[in-house]
């Protein structure tokens, strides 16, 4: 099938510019960027941000509709998100100073990106 790779690269590019789009959204709201892309065994954060003594960790889910994104955050991804947070944290020991928190950010065409502070709980150490 010769059209499953360009599917598969027009799917990534999307995520990207979604992950723009909520690294954009974070910087108007006073944010710091830490990371993005952040790429440890086990699992990924798309964006580590801070804003006063809080850190957050921030999961981008982008789908047709924000209903569809909100939902594609499944058991799985939080276990595997929170072992790369875990990761980060040992990497950054002076981050367990601060509050720490795990959002998601949904996308969806022609909408206002969706920020949900405390989307699930960090199973951390």
């Amino acid at each position: 099938m010769n059209g499953q790779p360009n599917a598969r690269r027009a799917a990534y590019a999307y995520g990207l510019r979604a992950e723009t789009a909520a690294t954009l959204w974070l910087r108007a709201r006073l944010y710091q960027i830490l990371a993005r892309n952040f790429r440890a065994h086990g699992g990924e954060i798309d964006i580590i941000a801070k804003r006063g003594r809080t850190i957050v960790f921030v999961e981008v889910k982008a789908r047709a509709d924000l209903e569809n994104a909100a939902i594609a955050i499944t058991p799985q991804k939080h276990r595997r998100f929170s072992q790369a947070v875990g990761r980060w944290l040992a990497a950054n020991p002076g981050a367990m100073n601060y509050t720490l928190r795990a959002d998601a950010i949904f996308v969806a065409p022609r909408r206002l990106p969706r920020h949900l502070e405390n989307a699930f709980e960090l199973r951390v150490g």
